[in-house]
């Protein structure tokens, strides 16, 4: 997180987490699940993984999603390892989803709503690679999708610039700490999530106010 007011209220938030992160396990870095039977699993980076995670949670057919890295070379990095940006990764979310209930062209439709797509290696107040918008895909069908999005998003104007997200294919992830799994929903009133995080949230949600969980349907 780079000098801004924004990096100022992040740091007081994760100040004021760090103090209460003292219980065991929290800085443990948990399992990465294994798809159960029908599942699908997609894998977005779009910035700080704490709003991008919450935001396709709220998704129909998202069964759960997991904050983590990947796109890089070193092996089973942690937060730390990440931000020094010398291990490549990017900040990004595994999506697990029934494909019965939402396609992967909704998933990776609403991860570009969800951040903004146009700027390169930064997102607001957050700069560096880790921070680079990027989607991974398993199969060529899901290259094309993403393909497809981008040309007929840029094409709509939605936003200002062109999209420069990387669509690579997926390798490896890793996930993140226990304490970045469902950070947004914890500390609800940090800085950081009510500054940052919570308006990648209620834009996603506008744009794909009819795909939404019954919860999040406001």
């Amino acid at each position: 997180m780079k000098n801004s007011m924004l990096y100022i209220l992040f740091s007081l938030a994760i100040f004021g987490c760090a103090n209460g992160q003292n219980r065991p396990g929290d800085m443990d870095i948990v399992n990465v699940p294994k798809p159960k039977a029908g599942q699908a699993v997609a894998t977005f980076g779009g910035g700080c993984f704490w709003a991008m995670s919450e935001a396709l949670s709220e998704l129909k057919g998202v069964d759960q999603v997991v904050s983590g890295f990947a796109g890089g070379t070193t092996k089973n990095p942690t937060y730390e390892d990440v931000c020094t940006r010398t291990t490549g990764h990017a900040e990004v979310v595994q999506v697990y989803y029934d494909p019965k209930v939402i396609s992967y062209e909704k998933l990776a439709e609403a991860f570009f709503y969800a951040h903004n797509p146009t700027e390169l290696n930064y997102q607001g107040p957050d700069e560096g690679t880790d921070y680079r918008s990027i989607a991974f895909y398993r199969t060529p069908e899901e290259k094309a999708t993403l393909q497809s999005l981008i040309k007929f998003i840029n094409a709509s104007k939605h936003y200002n610039g062109s999209i420069v997200t990387q669509v690579v294919p997926f390798t490896v992830f890793y996930a993140a700490e226990r304490y970045h799994q469902g950070y947004y929903r914890a500390h609800p009133s940090a800085g950081y999530i009510q500054s940052v995080s919570a308006p990648k949230v209620m834009k996603m949600r506008a744009m794909e106010k009819a795909f939404l969980k019954p919860e999040f349907q406001k």
